[in-house]
């Protein structure tokens, strides 16, 4: 078989195996808006649904010449890190400590600090200007974790690295807040 034969052959199996569930325009369909529960947490849409209520649309973020939408921001959280006794000297050489403030409902992390080769004990402040999502409002209560990782890379946690948490949720403006590192994955 002649290679251009062959490919043309290959474009018709494709094209007539596609299935994607196109269906014809139907001018009568209702248009939903999307349930974004599951991937924003409560108070997500605060700043949409507040420039709807004044009449406009909300500004397309990274529109030509239009800011950026920002949802409300409380003040940072400030407290200090601290390394449990059992635990010193086990510090992984060159890892990261990741601090993440994220929501008790839910979602993806509020805020996150990336700090490299950390000595503990060690003050922090995360705040507004940490979000991950800048729509996503810096409200709280917001539960504080932290973990150092050997490898860097947040979305592993390979034995070794190490763990801990804020003993409650807090509210941004807290201060004096500690976490403690009290665990060896």
């Amino acid at each position: 078989m002649r290679p251009s034969l062959a490919i043309s052959f290959f474009f018709v199996l494709v094209v007539a195996g596609c299935d994607r569930g196109i269906e014809p325009f139907d001018p009568n369909e209702q248009v939903e808006a999307p349930d974004l529960s599951k991937i924003f947490p409560k108070g997500a849409q605060v700043v949409a649904d507040r420039e709807r209520a004044e009449g406009g649309a909300p500004s397309p973020a990274g529109g030509r010449g239009a800011p950026p939408v920002v949802a409300d921001a409380g003040e940072p959280i400030r407290g200090t890190l601290e390394l449990a006794t059992e635990l010193e000297g086990q510090v992984p050489r060159g890892g990261v400590l990741f601090l993440v403030a994220k929501s008790p409902a839910g979602g993806p992390p509020v805020a996150v600090q990336r700090v490299l080769e950390p000595s503990f004990p060690l003050d922090f402040e995360i705040g507004p200007d940490d979000r991950m999502i800048q729509a996503i409002p810096f409200v709280g209560p917001l539960l504080l974790t932290a973990r150092v990782d050997a490898d860097g890379n947040a979305s592993s946690r390979e034995p070794g690295d190490l763990a801990g948490a804020a003993a409650a949720p807090v509210e941004p403006g807290a201060t004096g807040v500690t976490i403690r590192i009290d665990e060896k994955l």
